[in-house]
């Protein structure tokens, strides 16, 4: 198929064109002309208000559920979803049914993915059936095409563990990938511990078992020489643990969730189940401290933290419910309301550039000849959230709003997933 993508700005710092407005041509998945005015011809038109393209998002941490939670979503699902919101390549938890601990359920995974238009990369588990006891073929998924580590959902408790993990995935420069959560403290919590939590009558999580096993977690990355990433934080002190490793040379990285930067614990006085969450929502203090740790450099990327629950498991009792929320679709949306004054270049930065330096993800290039591997959206315009998801599952707090941001699809080589705005 050949595109023609009209007036497009594009953002892209290793481009020679960064911040031109132009016309781009793509033809069998290579970008051979970019000219102020193309005639359009034969083409596929992409064009709209304040278009804009940039190399291809990566979503570091989605829940595709597939194999066993097909219910919820599955591969083919999922990478539509990641489509539709704007991703064009997407690193997907182990937490499946099995467990992604095997060189065989990488390679599942890699097949199955092979045909869509999202780069699928799996997450391999640390530990058999991620449990936190003894560890996984770790070697052996990483030939096969794992390309980080980590439990997902389970946080690794066991600091012997975890240092033996390190030390395994230093000789093949992988990354371990840590939810920050010492589950031993408040380990029935439901939500953020304090006044909000009190005064719901909800069970309290606080945030020092972030903080906890983020501290444990940076000097086992410092005895080791290796590479961790924390994602998901939520604490003004755990960033502050973050920056001091960062600028002592420790090998740490972290991100960040757009729902971490958009909504409180204030907004759980409804008992929506869409918007509990793991980690769960702190306070206003620890909003701020997120947005200012995104501006100044410290929080590295962000990941939308893409669970997917069908009915049963959200529309019930607050305590019963599941935690997490879709959030592929509406990642930039999210982003846009939460911190408006960031300016498009940075938002790739933490969608693209950086994501793609810590994981070792080539940096596509736009320039005429090279390969198309691109988002296409536009920060100007609007878009009316229904549930009429591409994702299997519904259970997002944005359904029925207008929110800023409009997202075209992707051209990712010869495969392209071009959105149909009124789907």
């Amino acid at each position: 198929m050949n595109v023609l993508i009209q007036q497009a700005e594009i953002l892209a710092s290793q481009s020679s064109l960064h911040q031109q407005r132009k016309d781009l041509l793509i033809q069998d998945g290579i970008i051979t002309s970019i000219a102020d005015n193309i005639d359009p011809a034969d083409h596929t038109v992409i064009n709209g208000q304040g278009l804009q393209v940039s190399p291809g998002w990566v979503d570091v941490f989605s829940n595709f559920a597939d194999p066993g939670y097909e219910f919820k979503e599955t591969i083919e699902t999922g990478s539509a979803a990641a489509a539709a919101g704007g991703f064009t390549d997407v690193l997907i938890i182990p937490n499946t049914k099995p467990v992604v601990d095997s060189k065989s359920q990488v390679e599942y995974i890699r097949f199955k993915s092979s045909g869509l238009p999202v780069n699928i990369y799996p997450i391999g588990s640390v530990s058999k059936n991620a449990e936190g006891k003894d560890l996984a073929e770790m070697y052996d998924m990483h030939a096969s095409g794992a390309i980080a580590f980590g439990d997902g959902l389970n946080p690794i408790q066991s600091a012997g563990l975890l240092l033996k993990a390190l030390q395994y995935v230093s000789a093949i420069d992988a990354v371990i990938i840590q939810i920050p959560d010492d589950r031993t403290v408040g380990a029935n919590g439901l939500m953020n511990e304090g006044i909000i939590s009190t005064q719901l009558g909800l069970a309290g999580k606080p945030i020092m078992a972030e903080e906890l096993l983020i501290a444990r977690d940076i000097k086992l990355a410092r005895y080791t020489n290796s590479k961790i990433h924390f994602t998901g934080v939520t604490s003004p002190k755990s960033l502050e643990y973050i920056r001091r490793a960062k600028d002592s040379g420790i090998k740490v990285t972290c991100s960040v969730t757009p729902y971490h930067l958009y909504y409180t614990e204030d907004d759980l006085q409804q008992y929506d189940t869409n918007l509990k969450v793991y980690p769960p929502l702190r306070g206003r203090q620890s909003v701020n401290a997120l947005i200012d740790a995104l501006k100044d450099g410290t929080i590295d990327c962000i990941a939308t933290h893409h669970m997917p629950h069908e009915y049963d498991s959200k529309v019930l009792e607050f305590e019963y419910a599941k935690n997490g929320m879709t959030g592929l679709e509406t990642c930039f949306h999210l982003l846009k309301m939460a911190v408006p004054s960031i300016e498009d270049r940075r938002w790739v930065e933490l969608l693209s550039t950086n994501p793609r330096n810590i994981f070792g993800l080539p940096q596509p290039v736009i320039e005429e000849g090279e390969v198309a591997h691109l988002t296409i959206f536009s920060s100007r315009g609007e878009t009316t959230i229904t549930n009429q998801f591409y994702s299997k599952s519904k259970n997002n707090p944005l359904i029925d709003q207008v929110v800023p941001g409009k997202i075209y699809g992707i051209i990712n080589g010869t495969k392209s997933f071009i959105k149909n705005n009124n789907h």
